[in-house]
């Protein structure tokens, strides 16, 4: 045995120790200085040790999978340690419960063995490595009884409820589901269902929105590349928060799920904030570009697209949040649809398990049948780019975001694509080879398009792209068409808060800055990011001085920069492609001027840098901040759209926040070719 063996051998027996201290009944309810210093450095040894293996290891191998599962005890007790709040006995026999996990996790990767990676049955906590902000994320895992891997098995996405944020809140949902690495025990009883269940942390708290919308779907993945998954029969569902997750997921991505199970969740804003709870701010009347915005979330406005994907919904009668399933219904019946809704007789908020039981019933019969991936007629509703596929349509421009866009089509035997309905809808593409037949016309009101011969081909990706041209519909080629002038497109629509769904990395000027003040305010807001990130987002936020900035990451990340044109070099860079004019002494925005002295932008626009749908940012993260994070999920929608004039105060970096002094002057939505609405 070598040393690093024989260390990982005594540290065990250590925790193992402290562990059993804390169970009997006389734990500190903080854990003393110098155990906290000793954890810290063998969470430094972990990262010297993570970053040597994953360097050395395969890219989604079974080794590198392992080193995200062993990571993910340890960033928990990591986050335990960045947010002190006062912890319980509980929770600090919790924390050397998790060290002795992840040394033994670690012990195991030494050796080059990861049991748990071969269990067959019962529950079992996981990881992977998010690439939005390269964090360790965490996901709960409950495989059945008898469970074959090597058959295509379907999978259940359970989204969990409400659970505000603390630096504990990783281990307490990893402790839901860490029942050893071996099959079998008194408590770790598989259950007999022909599923897998799926269980992604999403950030704790966000109503899985923004960068936890993005954890929903890489933890999907990440699940797949581990077993045989049937992708025809994922089933999306949850309770209360995990229930609006289900509905705000399942309706805007309706070709990905087989059926959805929302258990008592909301789905608006404004009405859903006027339940009569003493801890629920009201959202009345919002500036315009707010009210937009909205449309992005609610996911009442998507109610059409249950016409794709089955819905199989579950409240209870006395839940005081009812009114939301009903809201949902009412839409629904305007989109000439039936919603099913089982009540469960005199029960609150709550999972009543025999409605639950005849929920999974309906939603068992869907997942049988599996998805349907080649219908004959497809319906979708959006109201941005961001949601912007369904099957075998895709929208690529709208005539104008956040106003309801629709489209539907059928396609026949006899080589038919009949378009019925198009709305708010500049262009879009069909997907060749996702068809049920090879077409050879489409049919736009009475315009009759012949397909060529070069639009049969049937490869992957292979597309037709309509466009609209003044009052008629041409077919064009997808090369000729990117090279548009900047567009908005999927994946490159705003607003600024869309930046944080995907890579990004925050820049910091080195130079001089312009005017003293916006950097110092520059500085301190790049801080409170960081903090907020950090505290409500569970990951460290990706940060390079200007002249770090590579090749690569100019082509494949979201660049948030921060400072002026003096201190950052690539703000100087991308001013010339940016709707904004700023000197030394003047900003000017949406017709209006600004002494530079003490105003700056903040604004999201395409980058100038990547053939990528990527995102230039300045000066901006999340644009809600700590007070919403910290009060209810539903506050979590954009307050600038996709730009803002702040006017700066005295800020200064602080601890662990910074002072932020600003005052919003003007903020607002970007038209379609990012630039500012012209005036009427």
């Amino acid at each position: 045995m070598d040393l690093l063996s024989i260390r990982l051998v005594l540290i065990l027996a250590i925790g193992w120790s402290l562990s059993t201290t804390a169970r009997a009944g006389n734990p500190e309810t903080t854990l003393p200085a110098a155990e906290r210093q000793a954890i810290r450095a063998e969470l430094g040894d972990w990262q010297t040790e993570r970053d040597a293996w994953l360097r050395d290891a395969p890219p989604e191998s079974d080794r590198t999978h392992a080193i995200a599962d062993t990571d993910t005890f340890y960033k928990g007790i990591d986050w335990v340690l960045r947010f002190e709040e006062p912890l319980t006995p509980p929770d600090v026999a919790l924390i050397y419960k998790s060290l002795n996990r992840a040394r033994q996790r670690r012990m195991a990767l030494t050796v080059g063995t990861y049991p748990w990676s071969g269990k067959a049955s019962g529950r079992l906590a996981c990881g992977y490595t998010s690439s939005v902000d390269g964090s360790t994320q965490p996901f709960g895992l409950i495989l059945p009884k008898g469970f074959d891997r090597s058959r295509p098995t379907r999978l259940d996405v359970v989204l969990h409820g409400s659970s505000k944020p603390v630096g504990i809140s990783e281990l307490r949902f990893l402790d839901r589901f860490d029942r050893g690495d071996e099959a079998g025990g008194a408590d770790d009883v598989a259950p007999e269902v022909n599923y897998i269940e799926l269980h992604p942390l999403g950030r704790v708290e966000n109503c899985y929105r923004w960068a936890g919308e993005t954890d929903v779907f890489e933890a999907i993945e990440a699940v797949c590349r581990r077993y045989s998954i049937d992708r025809d029969r994922i089933v999306l569902r949850g309770m209360s928060m995990g229930a609006s997750g289900t509905w705000h997921l399942g309706l805007k991505h309706p070709d990905f799920f087989v059926a959805l199970g929302p258990y008592c969740g909301y789905v608006d804003t404004h009405r859903f904030s006027h339940t009569p709870l003493p801890t629920f701010p009201h959202v009345d009347d919002l500036p315009p570009h707010q009210e937009a915005g909205l449309h992005m979330l609610d996911s009442v406005d998507y109610a059409a697209n249950a016409g794709t994907v089955p819905c199989i919904a579950a409240m209870g009668e006395q839940d005081v949040f009812f009114d939301a399933h009903v809201i949902m219904a009412e839409a629904m019946r305007r989109e000439g649809l039936q919603m099913v809704n089982l009540i469960s007789p005199g029960t609150g908020h709550e999972i009543d398990p025999i409605t639950h039981a005849e929920q999974m019933r309906h939603i068992a019969a869907h997942a049988t049948n599996g998805l349907d991936r080649a219908p004959r007629n497809v319906r979708f509703v959006t109201w941005t780019l961001k949601y912007a596929q369904c099957h075998w349509l895709r929208i690529n421009r709208l005539g104008q975001h956040y106003v309801r866009a629709e489209i539907s089509a059928g396609c026949s035997e006899e080589g038919v694509l009949e378009v019925e309905t198009l709305e708010n809808i500049e262009a879009f593409d069909v997907l060749i080879d996702a068809l049920p037949y090879v077409v050879r016309e489409v049919h736009v009101g009475r315009q009759i398009l012949a397909v060529t011969s070069e639009g049969l081909h049937r490869e992957p990706e292979a597309r037709l792209r309509l466009q609209r041209v003044g009052d008629e519909w041409l077919i064009v080629t997808p090369e000729l068409d990117q090279n548009r002038p900047p567009e908005k497109v999927p994946g490159r629509q705003g607003p600024i808060d869309d930046a944080f769904c995907s890579r990004f990395i925050c820049v910091r000027g080195t130079a001089k800055p312009w005017n003293p003040e916006v950097q110092a305010w520059s500085e301190a807001a790049l801080q409170r990011f960081d903090h907020e990130w950090s505290r409500y987002m569970r990951g460290d936020l990706p940060i390079k001085d200007d002249v770090d900035i590579s090749d690569e990451d100019r082509e494949t990340a979201n660049l948030i920069l921060f400072g002026d044109p003096g201190s950052n070099r690539l703000i100087e860079e991308a001013l010339p492609r940016l709707p904004i004019h700023w000197t030394r002494d003047t900003l000017s925005m949406d017709s209006h001027d600004y002494s530079a002295a003490n105003h700056a932008p903040l604004l999201i626009a395409p980058s100038p840098w990547s053939g990528r749908p990527r995102y230039v940012v300045l000066n901006s993260g999340h644009t809600f901040h700590e007070s919403e994070f910290a009060a209810v999920n539903y506050l979590l929608f954009p307050r600038h759209g996709d730009w803002a004039v702040v006017e700066v105060g005295s800020s200064q970096l602080g601890q662990p926040e910074g002072t932020v002094q600003e005052a919003i002057l003007n903020a607002g939505i970007l038209d379609e070719q990012w630039k500012f609405p012209t005036r009427q």
